[in-house]
């Protein structure tokens, strides 16, 4: 019982098994032209049917029956008849045919009857259809990839030749994109007939490149044309649409180094794939070797129905696992579609695998994972330079392939502008040739040709100037747009190499290093003024001076009153109580200028809160003096420029001096890309300062900084060599930036390399140097400045620096003789008057007499200093006089007493011995004191108080052996007086 229900359910899961997989025998259909009639397609889709049939692990139960059909071109009608006889049949697939006129109707029937219908032919048509899958990789990723590559090559200019209106569809997209970028695009139809005619109305618009999409059965005549008239120069660049370019004959263009570019869906270099062709070569009838088919190459249609087969069986293999293939019943009679159409063809869809054409991967019908191997014709063969994929664009691996020229005789067109001293114009010369220009480029180009080995001719470019990108329209001018275009193939000059520049055109090696620079009018140096040695401090920091020093003496002074230390006896012989305070003002402002300049006053101050103020002065002085000499010897030894501007910094904080660039340069670019804070603020002056700021050319920007208040940005090896000639101007601050001058070729050129090895074999051995020394100092045309090397050592000192000094001396000794002549009008003026005052009844000398008298005694060299008798008493006060003499009493040179030491009469003869002196009476008159010689520094202040106690002359008494005054008697009276 239990074994028969066992086997009840093994029966009933094989039944279900059965049903779940696919029938044995499954029908495809196949539709080609008669013209591909037991050609590379046909072949290749009976070698991949016999390929899955052998192979089972794909189909294990399962084999692949195929019906071909054959139609002639734009037979529609018999193409839709035998299509549905395939479908009676009951075909689950339709592939093909390749005429984009037959397949729309093909599809059209498997569209209604649900049935999937493969392609590998090129649709223009962008919109997915259902029941249609297309290997064939969408026009509009092909146009991305055709647009990369023009990128790459910067194509600004150039022409589409097609054939068919069907190649005037795909190509539309190009067309579009080259009127958003201003390219300039020439459409020509051309056939058989009229390749030649087409491609000389080209080249006679001197364009150079080409986008071709010929029929494949015509491109050799298309070749023929090119050879005919003589296009096939590396200057020439074809981009065929052609997937199958390295399958054509170009023996004859191998060696003339015509450019030749095509993309290719298969990398015959994958080993997988030279074993399929390999295999495919063996399968085809031996009647048909070896035309359709060889071991190397394979045309594109061949492959893609190669991989459509097996994208068809890995579909169903899919489809298997999960769903029931149901019988196909549809009628081309009846509206009733397959009821398996749909799983199917969802299945197909999700198909993910690599073959013969590379990764396969579809999204709505439409095959979006594909690789380009980009093919460049060289000197034996066509070779991959590069790639293309969907997902990561251009990738280009060998630049230099692309403008090869193969040979090193060759003469090349050199763009240049007319710049000193890279660049000028003989002044005696033939007005033809490279002879008539020279300069620092022309030397350096001769010696790199003779290295390298090519031939020039020099051009100027013709807007005259070097090329800048415009942000609006994205369009170069200059010679980058020529570099660009191929109008030439080297560029030599101050040409700067930048990002900008860089990205579009190809550089060499830098054969010079410079920065941007400020070019500036050489200011005059102001001339020294007699009070030069007052520059080291600011006016302001001498007026804190000044307040300082009255400041100090004023609290010396105040500070000295309010101590009771400073208070002094006023009579020293005796314990008084009279005490008078020594802080005089005169003293305190002596003391503090004596400590300003260094020089000892003599006086001492005594208490401590004047001393501490003495101590901060002195620190004060300390510094300002230190500082004042060290910066003195700056000010008067090293004679300085004063310029308006030092930097950039001043440059862009100020309004009044404009500056400018070169118009259309990397200065001008410099500034505009900076992303520096105070070159984006520079950039903005400029920009928007009226009338504008940029000048044209190098001469227009220093005639404009001659005529002053202008700046010059521009880089430092012309400036360097404008400064060398022209003593007026000068380099102001350092460098902006760091760069250099490169030679320019268009971009991969072959020449970059070969010249960038020839400029450092020139640098190592120093010939770039002694080119820049013959242009820049050797020319005898540098101007010599007077002011050379003053910055490098310290000038002897002139009048002009330091006379200021000599002014203040003599300014000080006339007001020293002002002062002179009025102490002594005024001290003659007050003897004068006490003698009137006291001695009325003698007659009296006049004020001017007295003056005179006293003039002439100061003026005496070499009579005796002892001042003579006055000689304004009368003869009875002279006798009274007299007695008194005989007693020691004589005039000084203050008009009191004799100077020496009491002596006896002239007439008494002199005794060795020492007689102790007596106790001597003097007459002295108020104007008559001055006993400093005689009683010496002790008792000077006790005269001093006397001179101004007595009111007439009374009788001192002086001894002479202790040189000390013997107070008078108590009954005199005391006065002050002033």
């Amino acid at each position: 019982m239990q074994f028969g229900i066992c086997w009840a359910i093994f029966g009933f899961a094989h039944t279900i098994l059965a049903a779940l997989a696919l029938p044995p025998i499954i029908k495809i259909g196949a539709i080609f032209t008669e013209e591909e009639r037991n050609g590379s397609v046909e072949i290749a889709f009976k070698y991949a049917v016999h390929k899955i049939n052998k192979d089972r692990s794909l189909l294990p139960k399962t084999n692949l029956v195929y019906d071909i059909q054959y139609v002639k071109k734009d037979d529609s009608f018999h193409a839709c008849k035998k299509a549905c006889s395939q479908v009676r049949m009951g075909v689950h697939a339709v592939f093909g045919p390749s005429d984009p006129l037959l397949a729309s109707h093909i599809h059209s029937i498997c569209d209604a009857l649900d049935i999937p219908h493969l392609e590998v032919r090129l649709d223009p048509e962008a919109d997915s259809r259902e029941f249609s899958i297309n290997l064939y990789p969408a026009q509009k990723l092909l146009n991305l990839a055709f647009q990369d590559i023009m990128s790459f090559l910067n194509w600004t200019r150039f022409a589409i030749i097609y054939e068919e209106d069907f190649g005037l569809i795909k190509l539309r997209e190009l067309v579009k994109s080259s009127q958003s970028s201003k390219i300039e695009v020439y459409l020509r139809q051309a056939d058989v007939t009229s390749y030649r005619r087409v491609l000389k109305e080209i080249k006679s618009k001197e364009i150079n490149n080409f986008i071709v999409d010929t029929k494949p059965e015509n491109l050799q005549d298309f070749l023929k044309g090119i050879l005919q008239l003589q296009m096939n120069d590396y200057k020439y660049h074809y981009l065929f649409t052609t997937f199958d370019l390295e399958t054509f004959d170009l023996e004859d263009f191998k060696y003339n180094f015509v450019n030749m570019t095509a993309f290719r869906i298969i990398d015959t270099k994958d080993l997988t794939v030279q074993e399929i062709l390999r295999d495919m070569a063996r399968f085809q009838p031996h009647h048909l070797r070896p035309s359709s088919l060889n071991s190397s190459f394979v045309k594109t249609e061949a492959a893609l129905i190669y991989d459509s087969v097996f994208v068809f069986a890995v579909g169903l293999q899919t489809l298997d696992q999960s769903h029931t293939l149901r019988i196909q019943n549809a009628s081309c009679d009846r509206e009733e579609p397959w009821d398996g159409g749909l799983s199917l063809i969802n299945y197909i869809n999700s198909v993910e695998m690599k073959g013969l054409s590379g990764p396969i991967e579809l999204k709505e019908s439409q095959r979006v994972q594909f690789t380009l191997d980009l093919l460049k014709l060289k000197h034996h063969s066509v070779k991959k330079v590069g790639e293309w994929r969907p997902s990561t664009g251009l990738n280009i691996t060998d630049r230099a392939a692309f403008f090869d020229t193969g040979t090193t005789n060759v003469t090349l067109v050199v763009t240049t502008i007319l710049e000193q001293p890279y660049v000028m114009l003989k002044t005696n010369a033939e007005k033809t040739g490279n002879g008539r220009y020279e300069g620092f480029c022309i030397d350096l180009l001769a010696k790199i040709a003779v290295i390298v080995g090519f031939d020039y001719r020099i051009e100027l470019v013709p807007d005259g100037k070097y090329g800048v990108i415009d942000l609006e329209t994205g369009e170069w001018n200059g010679i980058v747009r020529q570099l660009m275009e191929k109008k030439a193939d080297l560029a030599v000059g101050s040409m700067t190499i930048n990002y900008a520049r860089e990205s579009v055109i190809d550089f060499t090696k830098p054969f010079m290093n410079l920065g941007i620079s400020i070019l500036f009018k050489r200011p005059e140096y102001k001339a020294s003024t007699f009070f030069s040695f007052m520059n080291p401090l600011g006016f302001d920091i001498w007026m804190f001076v000044v307040g300082s020093f009255f400041m100090i003496c004023f609290t010396i002074y105040a500070l000295g009153k309010l101590s009771p230390i400073e208070r002094l006896n006023v009579k020293p012989w005796r314990k008084s109580e009279f005490l008078r305070n020594g802080s005089v003002l005169s003293n305190a402002i002596f003391f503090v200028t004596g400590t300003l300049l260094r020089q000892p006053s003599g006086i001492c101050l005594q208490a401590t809160s004047t001393r501490i103020v003495g101590g901060i002065w002195w620190f004060f002085t300390l510094i300002m003096i230190s500082s004042y000499t060290a910066n003195l010897a700056a000010f008067l030894t090293v004679e300085r420029m004063i310029t308006p501007i030092e930097n950039a910094e001043d440059l862009a904080s100020q309004t009044e001096i404009t500056y400018g660039t070169l118009e259309s340069g990397s200065t001008m670019t410099f500034f505009r890309d900076s992303m520096i804070e105070t070159y984006k603020k520079m950039w903005r002056f400029m920009e928007n300062k009226k009338p504008s700021v940029f000048v044209p050319t190098y001469e227009e920007g220093i005639k404009r900084v001659l005529e002053g208040n202008y700046a010059f940005l521009m880089e430092s090896t012309m400036l360097d060599y404008i400064v060398q000639r022209n003593c007026n101007l000068t380099q102001i601050g350092g460098l902006l930036d760091s760069k250099g001058y490169g030679i320019a070729t268009p971009m991969g050129s072959p020449w970059r390399d070969k010249i960038s090895l020839a400029i450092l074999d020139l640098q190592e051995k120093g010939e770039i140097q002694m080119l820049y020394d013959k242009w820049w100092k050797n020319t005898g045309e540098t101007c010599s400045r007077d002011d050379k090397g003053k910055e490098s050592k310290a000038n002897s000192l002139g009048v002009d620096n330091i006379g200021g000094v000599f002014v203040v001396l003599l300014c000080g000794l006339a007001f020293a003789v002002i002062v002179a002549i009025c102490e002594f009008c005024y001290n003659s003026r007050k003897g004068n008057g006490y003698s009137k005052r006291n001695m009325a009844l003698l007659p009296q000398q006049s004020l001017c007499t007295e003056m005179a008298s006293e003039l002439c005694f100061a003026m005496r060299c070499r009579a005796s200093r002892q001042r003579p008798a006055l000689r304004r008493q009368c003869s009875k006060c002279l006798a009274k006089i007299a007695n008194h003499d005989a007693t020691g009493v004589g005039d000084g040179a203050g008009g009191g007493v004799a100077t020496n030491p009491i002596l006896p009469p002239p007439s008494a003869p002199r005794s060795s011995a020492k007689v102790p002196a007596p106790a001597t009476s003097l007459v002295l008159l108020p104007h008559q004191f001055n006993f400093s010689p005689i009683l010496g520094n002790e008792n000077r202040q006790c005269f001093e108080d006397l001179k101004e106690r007595l009111q007439k002359p009374e009788t001192i008494k002086v001894n002479s052996s202790t040189n000390t005054v013997e107070p008078p008697p108590k009954t005199k009276r005391e006065t002050l007086v002033n």
